[in-house]
């Protein structure tokens, strides 16, 4: 299995990083940033342009060597990952990743420091950055990864060497759940179409019948609204839902992680935790910590219900504007309804809606309570 197989539907870009890291890599540029919006597998990107720049085979074996298999699980030397669930990236952290990049590699070519979100970065946080982007150490390279070359500041941009992916074809990630997930080829297509493109949501629709039920039922919900105490209503599920969902992974990944941490202390499922090993093992399941983890997951799944909601919308504005046959409707499934609110809705109102969902993410980013703000939305949309 080739390093690159897990990039989905960017052949032009994964041809070009092939020939670069398999290339003259005396010339290489040190400081890249890697661009592409929400799913289209930006960090998974990096980690495989990293794994070949490190590997002797450059990544192009059939079978991964030692090396590739380090740089994609997390665990080579040479290549550090900075990925946060915060809000921003904190400048302490920044700080000690540039002390790591003017070591020396210890057992690979290259001294490789990969950034996700580096959007996060406060401008302050990315003024300290900036001098190790403009000239990195001389066996150091940068890989940064970013929604858009707009979210990071100029003096970032202007210094590092822009890759752009595009949003993956639906049928490229129905193929890879096919093959990866191994999931049924109908179930495979539906979750493609209805991530829109978001390969870690299209995984997760297909493994997770839950969230596939709580997403036709939002739909069905925004479809039914006609007066406010409906807006209510729906707000008060939704919230409920996300929650619930939040607690569930919160609860899958805390066991996950207690039974990596056994694994590895060479302890079974049964036996009892040395008293040297208590205290890592009790931060697994640290309240306090499993509490912020639930809330920030919360938010990403209301997040996604905004994409949701949004879809509806530009259904109807596409049945409006005669475009199915060239771009296709996402809620096939709510098709007749969809067509129904069509007909009867302007379209400048179609437009307006998708702007309430715009306004209702800007507020949910900006901490706002989530109760409030889809109650508000939802009024919004009400015909």
């Amino acid at each position: 299995m080739s390093v690159w197989d897990a990039i989905i539907g960017q052949e032009p870009v994964v041809e070009r990083l092939k020939a670069i890291a398999s290339g003259d890599v005396t010339h290489i540029a040190q400081s890249w940033l890697i661009c592409g919006p929400p799913g289209s597998g930006r960090s998974v990107l990096a980690k495989a342009f990293a794994a070949a720049l490190e590997s002797p085979d450059h990544g192009l074996g059939d079978e991964p060597t030692k090396t590739t298999r380090q740089v994609l699980a997390g665990t080579h030397p040479d290549v550090s990952v900075l990925a946060t669930d915060k809000v921003t990236i904190g400048i302490d952290e920044v700080r000690e990743l540039i002390g790591v990049s003017e070591q020396m590699p210890s057992t690979a070519p290259w001294r490789i420091i990969i950034i996700e979100d580096v959007d996060r970065m406060l401008e302050r946080t990315t003024n300290v950055l900036l001098k190790e982007i403009e000239e990195p150490a001389e066996h150091c390279i940068w890989l940064l990864c970013a929604p858009s070359a707009q979210d990071v500041l100029p003096t970032i941009r202007s210094r590092t060497r822009i890759v752009n992916l595009a949003v993956p074809p639906t049928a490229a990630v129905a193929a890879w759940l096919e093959r990866e997930v191994g999931a049924e080829p109908k179930i495979a297509k539906r979750a493609a179409r209805l991530a829109e493109g978001h390969i870690g949501i299209a995984k997760l629709y297909a493994q997770n019948e839950r969230v596939m039920t709580d997403r036709d039922e939002l739909v069905v919900g925004v479809l039914e609204l006609a007066k406010a105490s409906d807006a209510v209503l729906l707000a008060g599920r939704l919230i409920a839902n996300a929650k619930a969902q939040a607690e569930a992974q919160v609860e899958v990944d805390a066991a996950k992680a207690e039974r990596n941490f056994r694994r590895v202390n060479g302890l079974g499922a049964d036996d009892r935790i040395p008293p040297k090993l208590r205290g890592a093992f009790n931060a697994i399941g640290k309240k306090d910590e499993l509490k912020r983890r639930a809330t920030r997951l919360s938010r990403d799944v209301l997040d996604r219900a905004l994409n949701s909601i949004a879809s509806v919308y530009r259904d109807i504005a596409v049945l409006q504007n005669d475009a199915e046959d060239s771009v296709g409707l996402i809620n096939l499934e709510n098709r007749a309804a969809i067509t129904e609110l069509a007909a009867r809705m302007p379209r400048a109102a179609a437009v307006a809606r998708l702007d309430e969902v715009a306004v209702a993410r800007r507020r949910l980013m900006g901490n706002g309570n989530p109760t409030l703000v889809f109650e508000a939305l939802f009024c919004a949309l009400l015909p």
